[in-house]
């Protein structure tokens, strides 16, 4: 009997779990992981939280796009075929399906603010040894040497643009 075809053993299949050997992982899922480590937030809170966010977002836009044709309605002649309401139904369908697709993109960015006001801010990245630091946003400017001082007009003397 021919030996590669056979099935494999249990044993054969968790390797990296006998000899001691960790298993292999992508870079996404090791950041994706460090993220969840150093997380403070409960993951079902930030799910939940998230789907509220979305969901809000897709209730905005899905509102806006009923005013907007509520609006190009009132605009139009009286013998306008937009002014016709039979097909009122569909079309808020088609809006809402819009909608949930544009919040599932975060198109409009409200689903981001919201969730920026009821999530903590992440914690900053450890900065690897060796890494050029960020530089401090506060710090002051550098001083001019002279012979900057003399091709730089002063911005003091100088009449505002």
């Amino acid at each position: 009997m021919d030996n590669r075809l056979a099935p494999l053993l249990p044993r054969q299949l968790n390797m990296g779990k006998q000899d001691g050997l960790a298993p292999i992982q992508d870079a996404a899922s090791q950041a994706a992981e460090a993220a969840a480590a150093t997380d403070p937030v409960d993951p079902t809170y930030r799910a939940k939280a998230t789907e509220a966010a979305v969901k809000f977002e897709s209730f905005f836009i899905s509102h806006m796009l009923h005013q907007m044709r509520n609006s190009g309605r009132a605009l139009q002649e009286d013998d306008s075929g937009q002014r016709d309401k039979t097909n009122d139904d569909m079309l808020d369908m088609a809006d809402n399906l819009v909608a949930d697709q544009m919040a599932g993109r975060r198109a409009f960015g409200v689903a981001d603010a919201i969730l920026r006001q009821l999530l903590p801010p992440p914690a900053p990245a450890a900065t690897p040894p060796g890494a050029a630091l960020p530089l401090h946003p506060t710090a002051a400017p550098m001083p001019l040497s002279e012979g900057q001082r003399k091709v730089l007009p002063d911005i003091k003397s100088s009449p505002a643009i």
